[in-house]
């Protein structure tokens, strides 16, 4: 493995390492609240912190602006 993808995969808030996992977004709006479960992100295996890939959070980001439109209260679905 190379130097820079071995830095990728260590967390650099307290160094742990990343893994694949899934995690729950949560969008609140003037109309509501979106949930958004399953959601694919790399997350520490020692302190937690998640990050999202460039993708991944467009297709939130489309989800919360399709559930503001609609102006949703309230809504849980799955990735």
């Amino acid at each position: 493995m190379n130097k820079r993808k071995n830095e990728e995969s260590l967390c650099p808030l307290c160094g742990g390492k990343k893994k694949p996992g899934k995690v729950t977004y949560t969008v609140e709006s003037e109309s509501g609240l979106l949930i958004v479960r399953e959601v694919p992100a790399a997350v520490c295996s020692q302190c937690g912190e998640e990050w999202i890939d460039a993708d991944t959070a467009k297709s939130l980001e489309k989800l919360a602006n399709e559930a503001h439109k609609r102006k949703v209260q309230f809504e849980v679905v799955t990735l």
